[in-house]
């Protein structure tokens, strides 16, 4: 089985006060735009448009079942939240878009990530893979989903947050996805400028 480098460079707007974590982009055949969260089946751009604008379609091209790139750059860097994935490296073991079929060939660097963002505070893994690998990295405990572990990193107090997964496969309403979503920016003081 042919291993698969991670496809995009990390997104790491000099202003991030978050870092938000996946496990690994899906297969390009399903992504919707050059970007995180790019499949047009995952919820993520709709819990933002819900939280942000109060409109799940928000970052949605209108008539096209894609995600508006530029919009949701502009997006990220205003407000300031960093993208990367938990997998520098993977193996596909059945071809799918499944963390369970994702096989972690070469795990991220988080503290190198984090020293490039000195603003950032908040680490949020947006699944329950990328939490896993996020606090085995660390050597934390896992929190559940919903809650947070506070850690140090290079003296820095940190907070990592793990959060319902985006994924439609994930068993949990848009809505309530988008309530939680909301509770933990409202915690780390996020806010739409």
């Amino acid at each position: 089985m042919m291993t698969e480098k991670h496809p995009l460079q990390p997104f790491l707007p000099q202003n991030s006060k978050a870092l938000f974590l996946g496990s690994f982009p899906p297969s390009r055949e399903r992504w919707s735009m050059e970007f995180y969260y790019p499949n047009f089946q995952n919820d993520m751009w709709r819990i933002f448009g819900l939280v942000f604008f109060d409109d799940a379609k928000h970052f949605e091209v209108d008539g096209k079942k894609v995600f508006d790139r530029t919009k949701i750059i502009d997006f990220a860097t205003s407000i300031g939240i960093a993208f990367y994935d938990t997998a520098a490296e993977v193996i596909r073991t059945k071809g799918t878009a499944s963390d369970s079929d994702l096989k972690v060939v070469k795990r991220t660097d988080i503290k190198s990530l984090l020293r490039q963002l000195p603003e950032c505070k908040s680490i949020v893994c947006t699944g329950g893979k990328s939490s896993e690998l996020c606090a085995e990295y660390f050597g934390i405990a896992q929190p559940k989903v919903g809650k947070r572990v506070g850690f140090e990193v290079d003296g820095k107090a940190i907070s990592l947050f793990r959060m319902p997964s985006s994924s439609r496969a994930y068993p949990l309403k848009l809505e309530k996805k988008a309530q939680a979503y909301a509770k933990l920016f409202e915690q780390i003081n996020l806010t739409c400028n």
